[in-house]
């Protein structure tokens, strides 16, 4: 994914209202630009920190701006625009990055699915196979303090998700595990959108029950990849697998 014109930075002064954000201008001067993420965003939204903001030329936007990256202190770069993630998946299977994904004739996306009334992001289906079911979330929680994690594991580059307790990533999970349970291949696949990030693990501490339903997704064949973006001012990119451990 390039970015033309490339990213601008500025300097956070807050976020707020859920999808707006107030920045300081290289100038001196304020602009109030659109943050395309409702959730926590733990981590990613302090005051005073660069962020990388985008620029529309839809002259209909009211803020014709918005937020896509934050740097934090220790330089570590965070794609906060939830919407790119969904894009940059269906740009990796396309480009054949995630070498798990091959093989597929058809790449479709928000389809109907489940019995739960949801969408799933990506299907790829092929006429000689079962149809592969794929759920992407956004990975930019890093938190190397947290032990609870497997004992005996470094926590070094430790990336958990969620970042708040979620019903809606809940019912996803139960819609993939149906999924498997019906014979699909159905898939989590976990987009790593923090550079500081080396490896990913369920966050039983902020949502037990997501922690929960995520193992027994697994126990019934739901597959879990998780890809690590590369991030600049001028494009975002999924690159490189990541090893996903169990909490």
């Amino acid at each position: 994914m390039h970015f033309n014109p490339p990213l601008e930075p500025a300097t956070l002064i807050k976020r707020y209202k859920r999808f707006l954000a107030d920045i300081t201008l290289p100038d001196d001067s304020e602009r109030t630009i659109h943050c395309a993420n409702t959730g926590a965003m733990t981590g990613c939204a302090t005051p005073g920190n660069t962020v990388w903001y985008s620029t529309s030329d839809n002259a209909k936007r009211k803020y014709p701006n918005s937020w896509e990256i934050s740097e934090t202190d220790k330089g570590h770069r965070i794609c906060v625009n939830t919407a790119r993630a969904n894009q940059l998946a269906v740009e990796a299977i396309e480009n054949k990055t995630i070498v798990e994904l091959l093989g597929y004739d058809a790449l479709r996306t928000e389809v109907k699915y489940g019995s739960e009334n949801s969408r799933i992001d990506i299907l790829l289906e092929d006429s000689e196979k079962p149809p592969c079911y794929i759920e992407v979330k956004s990975v930019t929680l890093l938190d190397e303090q947290q032990t609870s994690i497997k004992q005996g594991t470094s926590t070094k580059g430790q990336g958990f998700f969620p970042d708040a307790v979620t019903t809606r990533g809940q019912k996803h999970l139960r819609e993939l595990t149906e999924m498997a349970e019906s014979g699909n291949r159905a898939v989590l696949l976990f987009t790593v959108l923090h550079s500081g990030i080396e490896k990913v693990s369920a966050a039983h501490h902020i949502d037990a029950k997501y922690s929960l339903l995520l193992k027994q997704a697994q126990d019934a064949g739901v597959e879990v990849l998780c890809y690590k973006a590369e991030l600049s001012s001028t494009q975002i990119q999924l690159k490189q697998a990541v090893e996903f451990i169990n909490s």
